[in-house]
Order: structure tokens, then sequence, then C-alpha cells
């Protein structure tokens, strides 16, 4: 299992026809899920995970569940790998399939209050944020963040590392798309 290296994945792309030799840098789409740059990535991505993502496994199933999740990170690696074909830098992690997660958790349950921490200069306490407005926050900061990436690589001609923002704008995007394909509606007795 290895993270997904754009420049390598973009190697693997020049023939017509992918042949076996192709298939260990294809698959980093789906192994880099499994991998993390250190335990605070590893931490928040499995919180997130625990808060939203038995919710979605509950209205898909066990099988179904994997399948989107794995289609949702798989999809992320690809905007990731397309906004950074030349890059050298590995990109890993579970985040672009935790997106697609939370967009399936805004679809299913928008209105659903998210207890969440809150850090008020020295005062630490909890509040209860809409769905909507938690995820949305997740989904513009994001947008804004890759937007200025794609920015400052335009300027500085030089590569940008560190967070993989189009990845998780590409999972939450296939979340969008995938989740009422299979099945995941709006639904009062979610809240």
């Amino acid at each position: 299992m290895y993270a997904v290296i754009p420049q390598e994945l973009s190697n693997s792309f020049q023939g017509i026809v992918l042949t076996s030799q192709e298939f260990p840098e294809l698959a980093t789409l789906i192994t880099s899920q499994f991998l993390h740059g250190g335990w605070w990535h590893l931490i928040s991505n499995m919180s997130f995970l625990w808060v939203f993502g038995n919710n979605i496994e509950d209205r898909l199933g066990h099988i179904k569940y994997l399948i989107f999740y794995l289609a949702c990170g798989g999809f992320a690696g690809l905007c990731q790998w397309f906004i950074s074909m030349n890059s050298a830098i590995p990109s890993l992690g579970a985040s672009g399939a935790i997106s697609g997660i939370l967009s399936a958790y805004v679809i299913s349950s928008p209105q659903a209050k998210v207890l969440t921490l809150a850090i008020l200069g020295f005062f630490v306490t909890t509040i209860r944020i809409p769905a909507l407005v938690l995820i949305g926050f997740f989904f513009i900061q994001n947008v804004i963040a890759g937007i200025a990436s794609l920015q400052a690589a335009a300027n500085m001609s030089v590569e940008t590392g560190g967070v993989a923002y189009w990845a998780h704008i590409g999972g939450f995007i296939a979340g969008l798309i995938l989740a009422p394909v299979l099945g995941i509606f709006h639904s009062d007795n979610w809240n």
C-alpha cells in the first residue's frame, strides 16, 4: 500500500491501453485512503468518520457504504491528481472519502445538530450547530483554500504541499452525486 504520487499516476496514463504495470499506480487511488501523514491526520479523519460515517452506513448498509466510501476517495484522488499532475508530492489520507460522507450527511440530515467543540479564548465549551452550516463552512473553506493554492502555485512556480484541498472538494462532489444514486435522500426521521 502506498500514496498517490501525481507524477507517477500521470506516467501510467501515457499509453492507450493500461497494462498490469500501470495497475499499482492506479491502485494508489484506493490504498492511499488507508495511509495518513501522522497521528493528528489520522485522529482528525477518524473523528469525522466516527461522527458522520455511522449515519451514512446505517442508510446504505455495509457493502454499499464501502463502495460509496472507496468511490468518493478514488474520485477525490483523481481530482487532486488533475490539479497537480506533475507533482512529486505524495497525496494520502481518508479525508477525500470522508468529505463524500459529509456531503451525504448534509443531503440526509441537513437540520441535524452536530455537537461541536468551541474554543472561546480560554473557555472551552460545546455548542450544537446545524449540519448544513458546519459542513457548508467546511466545503466553502476548502474551495477558498483550493483556489488560493492554485494561485500560489501559479505565482511562485513552485509546488505547494500540505493539505489536498482539491481531494476534499472532489470527494465532497462525488458524495453529492453518488448519495442520491445509492438512495440517500432527506428524511425527517434521521434528524
